[in-house]
């Protein structure tokens, strides 16, 4: 049976991860998959090779309408998202239990905080808060350039906007208090190497 996310994306369960042969890719980038494809793909490689367990998050919906042309076959005719949605992924990394968000942006100088909604930081404040590791994934798409952007940040500049403060993150904010995450082979998007940075920072 082929089970997908509400964005389409296939969804594999644990039980398909484990049966698989450790992941590898054969190039360096499809320069046109979106980052959550990418991240997806990396996030398979790390589950495969025994690196870290971290999934994209489904988001709950209630099916309301449902046709039945064949005793064998259902169609979904109607659906709601059932709640907001909170961050894209989580899992657990050397212990450590991660939360992030991933963004991306054709703005070259700033990274506008109206990508994320109220809700989104809330969870993130409430993970940090709890002990977890929050951050935000964010792409410049005119460079395709990758940063780590720690949540502490992230908090700063959103709690500021409310006081006259700027409606968006410097570039050079994001350069100077994140981590570059350089495209590379296995996997295609590291991101891990830069939350070693990111925990030792905070050690």
């Amino acid at each position: 049976m082929n089970i997908r996310y509400p964005n389409g994306a296939a969804y594999h369960g644990p039980n398909q991860a484990a049966n698989k042969q450790p992941v590898t890719t054969t190039s360096y980038s499809d320069r046109g998959m979106s980052l959550e494809a990418e991240l997806n793909e990396s996030n398979q490689y790390y589950l495969a090779n025994d690196i870290a367990v971290i999934h994209k998050k489904p988001t709950p919906i209630q099916i309301v309408k449902v046709d039945y042309p064949k005793r064998s076959a259902a169609t979904i005719r109607e659906a709601y998202f059932r709640q907001p949605s909170t961050t894209d992924y989580n899992g657990v990394y050397r212990g450590h239990y991660i939360d992030f968000d991933a963004k991306e942006t054709k703005n070259k100088t700033s990274f506008p905080l109206k990508n994320f909604h109220e809700h989104q930081i809330i969870h993130l404040r409430a993970c940090v808060k709890a002990g977890g590791i929050g951050f935000a994934i964010i792409r410049f798409t005119n460079e395709s350039k990758t940063f780590l952007l720690p949540a502490t940040t992230l908090f700063e500049y959103w709690d500021a906007q409310a006081h006259d403060g700027r409606k968006s993150i410097p570039r050079d904010v994001i350069e100077d208090a994140g981590f570059l995450i350089p495209y590379h082979m296995n996997p295609l998007i590291p991101y891990l190497n830069a939350v070693d940075q990111l925990i030792a920072a905070q050690k």
